[in-house]
Order: C-alpha cells, then structure tokens, then sequence
C-alpha cells in the first residue's frame, strides 16, 4: 500500500519553510563576517595609524627641508650649495620612508577589501598564495608583536572557487590560531599541491585541543573561549564553506601541549565545470 502523499498546503509551508532556513543562513553568515571584520578593526586601526604618524612627521621635516634648500640655493655660494645637497639626500631618504609606510597601508586596505567585498556567486580561479598573504595582513594587528608567522609557500595552480568565502576561512583559523596562544608562539602556514587539490595547512604552537572538545569543534554555537570573545560559528561555517561549497575537506590534528594544526584541501578544479 503506497503512502499517502502531503497535502499541497504542507508541500507549500515545507518549501517556504527551507526558503527561509537558507536566507537565515545567508544572513547569518554574513553577520558573523561583518562582526570578525568589528573584532579586526581595532588592530587594522592601529596598523594604518603607525605608517600614518610616519608619514605626517617626514612631511614636516620635508617641509622645512625645501625651504632650508631653498634659501641655500637663493645664496648660490659653495658652502651653501653643498648644504643644499645634503637636504636634497635627506629628503629622498625620508621619501623612501614614505613609500614604505604608504605599501604597508595599501597591503592592509587590500586585504580589507578582500575579505569585506559582497559575496559572488561565480566561481573564479583564484591564487591561494596571495589571497592567504592578503589575509595575513589583517591578522598583524591582531597578533601584534607576541606571534611569528612563518610562511612556507608551495608552488600551486590557480584554484576554482569563491574567492573571498575561502579567504574568510583563512581568517576564520588564523585570529584562532592566535587567540588560541597564550604569551608569545609561532603559527606556520604551508601551501602544497596534491593530486587534484590544494592543501593548506595552518599550524599553531597553543596548547592544542583537549580530547573530550575534539569532536564538538565544527558544531555550531561550541566555543572554549570566553564570553564576549567566541561565537561558536567561525568554524562550523568555515567547514560549510570548504567542503559543502567547494567540494573539498576541512579537518584537523591537535596534541596537548604541543599544538593544533588545521588541513584545508580545495579541489583545483569545481566537479560541476569539470564534468560539463
């Protein structure tokens, strides 16, 4: 005896029902993006205020230097000009300073940019290395002085994907990584290319996961931060996006003491285009 079908009225508030657990979703992952670029302000504030302050004090002294070479050059005497090119020398090492000050300020907008842009829903080939370097950027305000980060990167293809979801990713596991330190560490991020995919991995040198936690870390709303610090979603979004989006795999391996490191792998190539 075959089953009764439902009724067109429950299809109808089943469907509607689904409709608005996605755009629930869709909203709350982009509150939870909005709200990990707030926590990030404070340190991107600080890394474009520092090259800042350099730039507006060098812009005095260039300031005074032009009219000293001014004044030197209107006197046209031996002695004079000579001081004259002495300036002219400091001016050109303070311009350099500039430059410097003015790459630093670009490279954190960048990756600002980056991340913070709307979603698309077209794929796009993507270099991993360079959207992981941008992402880097945002976190030196985050990790400040007390973490190194060292970086082995892997000679890999340019990867079909969303873009800027996986790079919240890497946001996502590096202010982790971070938080996860207490004093000074080390986090290390390698780029590999394997098979048909690209491996990330993102090493911490914190004090790892504990055993009882290890199978709750991608569900949704589980922290072991403090109130106030975690939401409990970075990571439960971050495996949505690498394995439901991209097809790929999102794991880790973690021993006490010692640290946690998480394995990212993104197929280089999306099945549907591959297979079409």
């Amino acid at each position: 005896m075959s089953q009764p079908s439902n009724p067109p009225e429950f299809a109808n508030e089943l469907e509607e029902l689904r409709a608005r657990a996605d755009s629930l979703a869709t909203q709350l992952a982009q509150s939870y993006k909005m709200a990990s670029i707030g926590r990030l302000l404070a340190g991107i504030v600080h890394e474009i205020n520092t090259p800042i302050g350099s730039i507006l004090s060098n812009n005095q002294v260039l300031y005074r230097s032009l009219e000293l070479v001014k004044s030197a050059l209107a006197n046209g005497d031996k002695d004079s000009l000579a001081k004259a090119n002495r300036l002219v020398e400091t001016c050109l090492s303070l311009i350099a300073i500039d430059k410097i000050a003015c790459e630093r300020i670009s490279d954190v907008v960048r990756g600002l940019k980056t991340f913070a842009r709307a979603e698309s829903s077209e794929v796009r080939k993507a270099d991993l290395n360079q959207q992981l370097q941008d992402t880097l950027k945002l976190t030196q305000g985050e990790f400040r002085q007390r973490i190194k980060v060292e970086t082995d990167w892997g000679q890999i293809p340019q990867v079909e994907c969303h873009g800027n979801m996986l790079s919240q990713v890497f946001l996502n596991i590096l202010v982790n990584a971070g938080q996860a330190i207490q004093g000074e560490g080390k986090i290390t991020v390698r780029t590999r290319h394997e098979g048909d995919s690209v491996h990330i991995s993102i090493a911490d040198t914190g004090p790892g996961i504990k055993p009882e936690d290890r199978p709750k870390i991608f569900a949704g709303g589980f922290t072991t931060k403090a109130v106030g610090v975690g939401t409990g979603l970075g990571l439960a979004l971050s495996k949505k996006i690498v394995e439901e989006t991209h097809g790929g795999s999102l794991h880790f391996e973690s021993e006490i003491g010692i640290g946690t490191t998480f394995h990212i792998l993104v197929p280089i190539e999306q099945k549907k285009k591959a297979e079409g």
